[in-house]
């Protein structure tokens, strides 16, 4: 029987506990002889990632136990932890540790413990590892290493270097060969030509993100294994500083492989989308290569922005033809003709393709999800077509009745400017609202910035819809899978355009009856957290707000309070510190604090090295005594997103008491919520 109730009143089978228990994702798919490895989410074991391994005849196992946390921490946010080979004894895997970022490797049908390939190191926060290629004929894997040199964070130097099977390095960093000369500040892992005879990466340096502009190199390898030659291919000239060719932000290289006729193939976004290219790196003068577009330009991303190192969104095939990831905002999973240009898409539920792609023979493995289902492992066989999921299945953890019935909106900013959102209207099939009554709407404002909402089942989202709150994600100016221009709204209006853009979705919601103008929030964590904040403080459109792991003082995460990889990024999100420094006071909710008037919920990772809790702790001095009701919950253990069971559990719910108490519902289920002025 279908019950009467007020929006946000709605009893729902979707508990907080269930959420959590379901957080994450799979991701690093790859091939280990004819086996399907990956790295999977364990709410209840801390957030540890666990290694993965599927079998030929479909059995699934972990690798390691607990707590092996095969997850690598250079630029922070990681990358492909693991590479893995088969020899005489069996499966070989190379593995990076969260625990202590060392190197070990494992044979795990031999039972014996994964053991240390290099070394710690006491200074700053140690040695890090990322993007391993295996190298057995050579007893070594070749990788990224990333070196603290002192204290702080910014104090860290990144090459490409060859560590010994042996273990010899375990005990003696000497033992490290360093192949890259180390004139950029930035590396991906090394991809090595068919023949063996050549290397190629990418590298770029600051004040530019990955997004920005990169540059490719190569380099001959000698019969010693050493690099020599190494020279720019791709993007300038090679050396730090060194001006974008044709002017401009530059070109974005966002991934290279090579292709079995020794040729390089390499996502560019020179045509102001990322395309698909190839170029014969014996005929490219020295930084100067265009290469040719493998098929006709179309307004569409065969690429995206590279956060973690050794992201995947093309591999070739053995038949010469190239799996891609490619789409206008929503992504699928395709076959390229490179000689005709013929692109057939696989057929399937799926809205989002991660860039986390396995190839082996004719088959493509790679990770998606779409509007009614998680992320899941799938398989296309390039032989019949046909696609199908083989290992971590989405299973319904609750009837599919419950789950939101999402659509795609483009809805109409400042100036006339298209914004980007997924809207999630309220729905529960036991419940409707008294007629008449408009629902509450929370915003979601995404991380990174440069990154995107997909359109996918979200269990937290699915948590507040089914109970009668709505949700809009929104792809405001700056945010991926739009093209370059899109992506570069956000250049120097960082809290400007994400602001306004938010405040345009929520705006037409209440205008066209959708949303209650008096019901509506906006959240988000990281970048998102920024944009949360800084709506906040700059309007009273918002009812309230969730602030997570924000960045709340400009000046103080530009001179010293974040890692490395991201601490000159607002030399493009809000422009040089040098020129500009007003412009990083004025925009920063911390010296804004005095504008805010809503309610919000403040959560933090004690452990967190990006956002740190001492801005949270600045913000929070500024409000107190203004009679601003507001709750800080902190997370000891946790960084940079929430990965524990419990710390999810008490995030949701506390999110859900701060609407509950904001809008006025009725729910004796509601978890306590403290708040203080």
């Amino acid at each position: 029987m279908v019950t009467t109730a007020p929006y946000g009143a709605w009893r729902s089978p979707m508990d907080a506990r269930t959420v959590a228990a379901h957080d994450g994702r799979p991701a690093f798919v790859g091939m280990v002889g004819d086996e399907i490895w990956w790295t999977a989410p364990r709410p209840a074991e801390g957030g540890r990632r666990a290694l993965i391994r599927r079998r030929p005849d479909g059995t699934e196992e972990s690798v390691l136990p607990a707590p092996w946390n095969v997850r690598s921490r250079v630029l922070e946010y990681g990358g492909q932890p693991w590479a893995g080979t088969v020899t005489a004894r069996g499966p070989l895997v190379v593995f990076s540790d969260f625990a202590d970022q060392r190197l070990y490797a494992c044979e795990p049908d031999s039972g014996a413990s994964p053991r240390p390939l290099t070394p710690l190191s006491a200074v700053g926060r140690g040695l890090r590892w990322v993007d391993p290629v295996l190298c057995p004929e050579r007893g070594e894997v070749w990788c990224v290493l990333e070196e603290f040199t002192g204290e702080r964070p910014t104090d860290v130097r990144r090459v490409i270097a060859a560590v010994p099977l042996d273990g010899s390095a375990a005990q003696d960093r000497s033992a490290v060969r360093e192949l890259s000369d180390g004139r950029h500040r930035f590396v991906t892992g090394p991809r090595i030509s068919p023949d063996g005879t050549r290397a190629a990466w990418i590298a770029w340096d600051h004040p530019r993100m990955p997004w920005d502009h990169t540059v490719v190199m190569t380099a001959d390898i000698t019969a010693d294994g050493a690099f020599r030659g190494i020279r720019p291919l791709i993007g300038g000239s090679g050396d730090p500083g060194s001006a974008a060719p044709g002017g401009g932000t530059g070109e974005s290289v966002a991934q290279i492989e090579w292709a079995a006729d020794g040729s390089l193939l390499y996502v560019s976004d020179l045509s102001g989308w990322w395309q698909l290219r190839s170029i014969d790196p014996d005929t490219a003068a020295d930084g100067a290569a265009r290469g040719r577009a493998l098929c006709a330009a179309r307004e569409e991303e065969f690429g995206g922005p590279l956060w973690n190192i050794g992201q995947r969104w093309f591999l070739p095939l053995e038949n010469g033809t190239i799996a891609v990831v490619h789409g206008r905002g929503a992504t699928t999973l395709g076959i390229l003709d490179p000689v005709t240009g013929e692109l057939v898409d696989a057929v399937g539920p799926w809205t989002e393709w991660a860039p986390h792609l396995a190839v082996h023979g004719s088959r493509v493995v790679g990770i998606a999800a779409g509007p009614h289902s998680g992320y899941e492992i799938a398989e296309l066989d390039t032989c019949t077509g046909r696609t199908r999921v083989i290992a971590s299945r989405h299973v319904d953890v609750l009837d599919p009745a419950y789950y939101p019935r999402p659509r795609a909106r483009t809805f109409t900013g400042p100036g006339g400017r298209e914004i980007h959102a997924h809207l999630y209207p309220p729905h529960n099939p036991d419940h409707t609202a008294p007629e008449g009554e408009l629902p509450p709407y929370v915003i979601w404002a995404h991380g990174g910035p440069t990154s995107h909402a997909p359109l996918v089942l979200d269990l937290e989202i699915a948590y507040f819809t089914s109970r009668g709150i709505g949700v809009a994600e929104v792809n405001y100016g700056g945010s991926t899978g739009y093209g370059r221009a899109y992506r570069e709204r956000l250049r120097g209006q960082w809290g400007v355009v994400d602001v306004e853009d938010c405040a345009a979705v929520a705006g037409a919601l209440a205008e066209e009856g959708t949303a209650d103008r008096a019901r509506l929030a906006i959240r988000g964590g990281s970048a998102g957290g920024w944009t949360t904040a800084a709506s906040l403080t700059s309007t009273d459109l918002y009812a309230c707000g969730t602030i997570s792991y924000p960045i709340l003082d400009l000046a103080g995460w530009a001179t010293g309070e974040t890692h490395d990889f991201e601490s000159q990024y607002l030399e493009s999100l809000i422009g040089p510190l040098a020129e500009v420094p007003e412009r990083y006071r004025d925009r920063s909710p911390l010296h804004r604090a005095d504008r805010i008037t809503a309610p919000f919920l403040l959560l933090q990772g004690l452990d967190d090295v990006i956002c740190p809790p001492a801005q949270c702790e600045r913000f929070l001095a500024e409000v107190a005594g203004r009679g601003v009701p507001h709750a800080y919950l902190s997370f000891a253990g946790e960084g940079h997103g929430f990965r524990r069971e419990a710390t999810l559990v008490r995030t949701i719910e506390a999110e859900l008491a701060l609407y509950t108490h904001t809008f006025g519902i009725s729910r004796p289920d509601a978890a306590p919520l403290e708040l203080r002025s």
